[in-house]
């Protein structure tokens, strides 16, 4: 290839990516909310969080121009001449601005860069007013019961040691939900017992495919674990934006879309904290070393067995990570159907090199199912019971909220 050509066909693709990245205001901004959600470092559920206020928040800016859906937050009114791009705009980079103050200069600059370049004779005036959607869905969340700091108490016999490092996000239990009535509307019944032949059967599938040295588990089993060691907003928001860029779909179908997405996940990141705090069942980890205890014959203990990836310190029935996929999955698929779509893709941080492809929005779901079992840390029915939740979370927020006027 001459070089000249090679010039061409750079400038051809720098021109296209310009193209994309300003062919949506809800995308644009998306992309500016998961960057500035993951410079910031926050845990999984507090980037879920925020993505939540941000997109409610353009969403409900984007919703007050055009009018089309019942809003997130009732009440708001546009000013004459404000156009919904510059609405999302605003109203992204105010909720962002709020909810990370240090990456304020930033931020500013990327409004600036976003006004300069887009010919909207209404984006200012629609920035200005998205300003104020934005501060209030911050402020609406402000006091949510999502602090770090709850109250937990170890379970330990007097004068015995116990790891002193506390479970995490045990304040979800009782955040306020987003849609939901309250935290444990969806909360499922108890794990399998621990002398039933269920029990055995999740015990024995994880210690034989989810150990650090499994020899049973397969290089692509092993694969997908490690791929989804990615978890909160970056494990979906890539799907979403990828299944969101086709067929000309509108900015207000877009915000509807993220909006319902991340108030999805959302409630169900309140749903299983509440649930596993509830239920308190031990890791593979814990019950795979102390499996001569539990009463069952046909779990045979192994003192040294670990898993394939980093147990997450909190509870762990059910899974999170599949009420998530399954919450997501839901509201996808109620939006681009059930069945066979053109391929969809994704890679991961936690495994750079390696794209995962899929035809259905289920078969992405059920994948993140296995992997939390091959990597060790959830047990099957933990699995199918977080999905089902995730679900029927998905299916509740589809059926509710921001319906068509």
């Amino acid at each position: 290839m001459n070089h000249k050509l090679s010039q061409c066909l750079v400038f051809f693709v720098l021109a296209l990516m310009a193209l994309q990245a300003s062919a949506d205001a809800v995308l644009d901004w998306n992309k500016i909310a998961i960057d500035t959600v993951i410079a910031a470092r926050q845990a999984p559920p507090e980037t879920t969080r925020s993505m939540a206020i941000v997109h409610a928040a353009v969403f409900d800016a984007v919703n007050a121009v055009e009018s089309k859906y019942k809003p997130y937050h009732p009440g708001i009114a546009a000013p004459a001449g404000a156009s919904p791009a510059g609405a999302a705009a605003g109203a992204a980079h105010m909720a962002l601005t709020r909810l990370f103050p240090d990456q304020a200069v930033r931020l500013d600059a990327s409004l600036a860069d976003w006004l300069g370049a887009t010919t909207d004779p209404g984006a200012r005036s629609g920035a200005a007013f998205g300003a104020t959607v934005g501060a209030d869905a911050f402020t609406a969340r402000a006091s949510d019961g999502t602090a770090p700091g709850a109250a937990y108490r170890p379970l330990a016999m007097p004068g015995r040691y116990v790891p002193t490092t506390l479970p995490v996000f045990a304040a979800w239990a009782n955040a306020k939900p987003w849609l939901m009535g309250r935290p444990d509307q969806f909360r499922p019944g108890p794990p399998p017992a621990l002398a039933s032949a269920q029990w055995a059967t999740d015990y024995n599938e994880i210690k034989s495919l989810g150990g650090k040295n499994s020899a049973t588990r397969t290089k692509e089993q092993t694969e997908i674990g490690l791929f989804w060691v990615v978890v909160g907003a970056p494990s979906w928001n890539p799907i979403v934006r990828e299944l969101s860029s086709r067929d000309s779909r509108t900015l207000s179908q877009n915000a509807r879309l993220f909006a319902l997405v991340y108030l999805a996940a959302a409630d169900s990141l309140v749903a299983v904290f509440d649930a596993k705090y509830h239920h308190e069942f031990w890791r593979p980890l814990t019950a795979i070393r102390n499996g001569d205890i539990d009463g069952n014959d046909a779990t045979l203990q192994d003192a040294a067995w670990t898993p394939l990836v980093e147990t997450p310190m909190h509870p762990e029935y059910p899974c999170a990570h599949c009420i998530n996929a399954g919450a997501v999955g839901a509201v996808l698929e109620s939006e681009f159907g059930s069945g066979t779509l053109e391929p969809f893709s994704m890679a991961s941080p936690t495994l750079p090199g390696v794209v995962r492809r899929w035809s259905r929005i289920a078969d992405y779901v059920n994948e993140v199912s296995d992997a939390r079992v091959w990597s060790g840390v959830h047990y099957r029915t933990s699995a199918r019971v977080g999905e089902a939740m995730g679900r029927a979370i998905g299916e509740m927020a589809v059926t509710n909220a921001l319906r068509k006027r």
